[in-house]
């Protein structure tokens, strides 16, 4: 009988839990350790997710900027109600937090790949 048969069998003869309190220290361990790294793995992935989709919502953000078309694709902004000083600024703004995000975001794929043995690719460089 394999290992699996005998717990399985064991669990039915004694019930779950009187198997449970006789599995021993390294089967107690392996099954901690399994739980906490399947937790930590999802949790990196999720905080990745959320990274790349803020980093996809700033980018469109900015190349909003770029739309001087207010209402239609036909109008477009007069010269004398754009403010280049606050453009300047927001992009600016925007382009220094894409960058940070972006960093932040190739630091978790770079602990993920080598806390879970996955591969994330890694946009541009740190």
């Amino acid at each position: 009988m394999t290992e699996l048969e005998d717990s399985v069998q064991g669990a039915t003869a004694q019930g779950a839990f009187g198997a449970s309190l006789k599995r021993n220290n390294k089967q107690i361990r392996d099954d901690r350790a399994e739980a906490i790294s399947r937790s930590s793995k999802l949790k990196y992935k999720r905080k990745i997710e959320d990274l790349e989709e803020l980093l996809i919502s700033m980018k469109t953000e900015r190349d909003n900027m770029l739309d001087l078309s207010p209402t239609t694709a036909q109008s477009l902004e007069l010269a004398s109600n754009f403010d280049a000083d606050k453009f300047v600024a927001n992009d600016g703004e925007l382009s220094v937090k894409i960058r940070e995000t972006t960093i932040r975001m190739n630091i978790c794929k770079q602990r993920y790949n080598y806390l879970f043995g996955q591969t994330y690719e890694i946009e541009g460089e740190i």
